[in-house]
């Protein structure tokens, strides 16, 4: 069993920053491949980040690449995504996922992109 709260998120105007957290317990944190998946309002979720189990590796969708950067720190087992230039098509619920092992691989696909335990999600809104 896995648990991943998020946290961070709220409303921000065009061009603003925010910085998701995503807190894990249950699995050893360190041992997989973790990642963030958003899904906006009447849209399929979509990918948006992952890295693997070390952190040395990360992955970007092209719509927010340049902009967001992933990162862990599996010694407080948690995940982080600081999000800058926000736009607002990056309205979402954003969801911190485990993957289902310690490497992300860049030919996952839709509808889970290599994750297996998601949690609640939190609510990013952008403004213009």
């Amino acid at each position: 069993q896995v648990q991943l709260v998020e946290s961070g998120g709220g409303l921000v105007q065009a061009g603003g920053s925010l910085r998701l957290s995503c807190a894990a317990s249950g699995r050893t944190f360190s041992n997989y491949a973790m990642g963030w998946l958003r899904q906006a309002p009447g849209k399929e979720r979509e990918f948006v980040a992952a890295t693997s189990f070390s952190g040395r590796s990360t992955y970007y969708a092209d719509s927010v690449k340049g902009r967001f950067t992933i990162s862990r720190d599996n010694a407080k087992n948690t995940l982080y995504l600081q999000m800058n230039s926000l736009k607002p098509g990056d309205t979402a619920v954003y969801y911190c996922a485990k993957g289902i092992g310690p490497r992300y691989y860049s030919d996952y696909g839709p509808p889970n992109y290599g994750m297996d335990y998601w949690g609640k999600g939190t609510l990013v809104t952008v403004s213009s």
